[in-house]
């Protein structure tokens, strides 16, 4: 993992739009994977940004911690857990072209999700047990194969008319807990966090919290909707780049 200056700046540059992911501006974490791929490779990039998750992951929890609903965690996570397991075992021994190919799918299929999400004239949603199953799975294996588990956790969350506080503290809770269980695979299985990553992840873990510190500063003095849109078309490209190289 010896990188060059351009790819710590670009790395740098991921970690602290997690931090703004994670502070609360929505949808953008994805251009965060996409560049991670580009400088790791498909399934070492899933490593690299698993502690950096986790350390979101923690504040989002701290930051909302008084908005939860453990009714919705106690019902996705075991589907979620279970979706993890298969992404666990089928990229286990996936070559990385393909995983790379799974991945570019993954995060286009995201897009999709949330321009849909973004442009919907009805907030009906399916709330049927078999849609939390479906959704809850398809949570568990994207968050494993890709770290883009978001959009589909939170098409659950739409169909359940969890309130705005509600949702972001629920979402906090459920994505700790969840990154926590796929830990041990990273590290046991797919040994994609070693020493090294973990230095990588000390090394930009800053940029990170500068992320996070602008992003709760500047939320609500910023037009999050343009800012958003923009990071998704250039996700997409990215993840077509990926899928045709």
């Amino acid at each position: 993992m010896d990188l060059n200056l351009y790819e710590w700046v670009l790395t740098g540059l991921a970690a602290f739009i997690l931090g703004l992911a994670k502070s609360g501006v929505k949808g953008i974490g994805i251009f965060s994977v996409t560049i991670l791929v580009f400088i790791f490779g498909g399934k070492q990039s899933t490593g690299v940004i698993m502690p950096l998750l986790l350390v979101g992951d923690v504040f989002a929890v701290i930051y909302y911690f008084r908005h939860v609903e453990w009714k919705h965690i106690l019902r996705l996570v075991p589907w979620m857990a279970f979706g993890v397991l298969v992404g666990a075992i089928t990229g286990k021994e996936m070559p990385e072209g393909l995983f790379r190919n799974v991945m570019a799918v993954i995060i286009l299929s995201s897009v999709v999700v949330m321009f849909w999400w973004d442009r919907r004239k009805t907030e009906h949603v399916p709330r049927s047990y078999a849609f939390g199953v479906m959704m809850g799975t398809i949570a568990g294996f994207t968050t494993m194969i890709g770290n883009l588990a978001g959009p589909f956790a939170s098409l659950y969350f739409l169909a359940m008319r969890t309130p705005k506080n509600a949702f972001i503290g629920t979402a906090a809770w459920l994505f700790f807990l969840i990154n926590l269980f796929k830990l041990p695979f990273h590290i046991f299985s797919w040994h994609t966090i070693n020493a090294e990553s973990l230095l990588i992840n000390l090394k930009v873990v800053p940029f990170q919290l500068i992320g996070l510190w602008i992003g709760v500063a500047l939320l609500r003095r910023v037009e999050e909707g343009g800012f958003r849109k923009m990071v998704l078309v250039l996700t997409a490209i990215g993840a077509l780049i990926i899928l045709l190289q």
